[in-house]
């Protein structure tokens, strides 16, 4: 089955303490459907500027990610500058250009309305709930979101949550929502709001599902070295959904592997600066991975 991914389409450029790479193919869309590609057929939803690159219109290709949905606006690409410290767990924005994202509207070809698995990418909840009034039902929508969301559009982002089937966000996210600072407490919060399905990111200390079964705590894959983690969770969650939709049974005795499936293929991510390592990441390397971290948490 495919998966329809909405999202920013984005020109980063990423600054760590030793390295600096101007307009790398970034943003959610990008990094979710790269990492969904290895499992299953993708659909792209998002808008560029005229200045985007051809060369990453390609690569998009080269994943064989369907681009239907992918609109050429008149203006510049969404442009996202960032610099990170030498612990990676911080970072700061320098530059954020809106450019053609400031007043773009997703509209879904038709083909793209019967998609049974949607992941909605960390945009405006008003842009997530338009790509929801054009879907027929789906059998599997998770929504993800960033602090921005919750301290602009909070009541939008409240009626979201009761309309889809999961909900991903990160743990500051999680309390600055709740306003509790324990977890599995936030988890309970979050759950009433609507989702069935709540993920909480821990960055390196990997993700907390909590769902009709019960917990679940998900490792990431431990990395010697991290280049540059911009986009990470977006490809956990890429992967996560790539991985649902071609796996056979219900969410229920998948979803737990597939959460594994998504925190590997996020582990290559954070190996390169934007997508360079992930997009030369081979379904066998993330097989590999996913022994190994069977093999660190088995007991």
């Amino acid at each position: 089955m495919s998966v329809l991914i909405v999202g920013t389409t984005a020109l980063d450029s990423i600054k760590t303490p030793n390295a600096e790479n101007p307009r790398l193919l970034g943003g959610s869309a990008s990094h979710a459907a790269v990492a969904a590609s290895f499992f299953s057929p993708v659909k792209l939803v998002g808008g560029v500027g005229e200045d985007f690159p051809k060369k990453y219109v390609e690569l998009y290709r080269r994943h064989k990610i369907d681009l239907e949905g992918l609109q050429t606006l008149p203006g510049k690409t969404f442009h996202w500058s960032g610099e990170y410290e030498l612990n990676m767990n911080n970072r700061r924005t320098l530059a954020t250009e809106l450019g053609v994202i400031e007043t773009y509207s997703p509209t879904l070809p038709k083909t793209y309305q019967t998609a049974p698995f949607v992941l909605l990418g960390n945009i405006a909840p008003a842009l997530q709930h338009r790509v929801l009034d054009q879907m027929q039902r789906a059998k599997f929508v998770v929504a993800d979101s960033m602090d921005l969301w919750l301290n602009i559009a909070l009541p939008d982002l409240l009626k979201l949550l009761k309309r889809v089937d999961g909900f991903v966000l990160n743990d500051s996210e999680a309390h600055q929502l709740t306003k509790e600072d324990n977890v599995f407490t936030a988890l309970k919060k979050i759950h009433a709001l609507g989702p069935k399905y709540v993920i909480i990111k821990k960055g390196s200390h990997g993700s907390i599902l909590s769902g009709p079964k019960g917990f679940f705590i998900c490792p990431a894959y431990p990395l010697h070295k991290v280049v540059d983690p911009t986009g990470a969770g977006d490809s956990f969650v890429g992967g996560m959904m790539g991985y649902l939709a071609t796996a056979k049974g219900s969410i229920d005795s998948n979803i737990r592997r597939a959460m594994v499936y998504g925190s590997v293929t996020a582990s290559f991510c954070c190996e390169g600066f934007g997508l360079n390592t992930t997009t030369k990441t081979k379904r066998s390397d993330i097989e590999k991975r996913v022994k190994e971290l069977e093999k660190l948490t088995k007991f």
